[in-house]
């Protein structure tokens, strides 16, 4: 089963998606959007980036967790992951981006 993209609303009203994999698991959030449209426009990047590995900034965090950013070309990040207890989850983490980034799933939770 491939990956879909949830778009939700924020409690202060904006608007942030997730991709999530195939098992339902979250491997992608995005910034928040004051408008849909532009967090409609950050999936589209995603579709676009996601399979490049170039686009992928593989980091450590302060506490010594794993975690990945995907950037634009223009180097603006468009979505971060979780954060990772080992370098090798993390690097899993980018994979499944690379394989669901591009799925045309959109699920609206903001219909609802």
């Amino acid at each position: 089963m491939s990956g879909w993209y949830e778009i939700s609303k924020a409690t202060d009203g904006q608007y942030r998606f997730v991709l999530k994999a195939g098992n339902g698991e979250v491997v992608l959030t995005s910034e928040l959007y004051k408008a849909k449209a532009s967090a409609l426009n950050g999936i589209e990047s995603v579709q676009k980036n996601s399979p490049d590995d170039v686009h992928y900034a593989r980091l450590t965090a302060k506490n010594g967790k794993a975690y990945f950013n995907l950037k634009a070309a223009n180097h603006q990040i468009i979505g971060s992951s979780q954060m990772y207890s080992t370098e090798q989850g993390r690097d899993k983490g980018v994979e499944s981006v690379k394989n669901n980034g591009i799925t045309q799933i959109i699920k609206d939770l903001t219909l609802s």
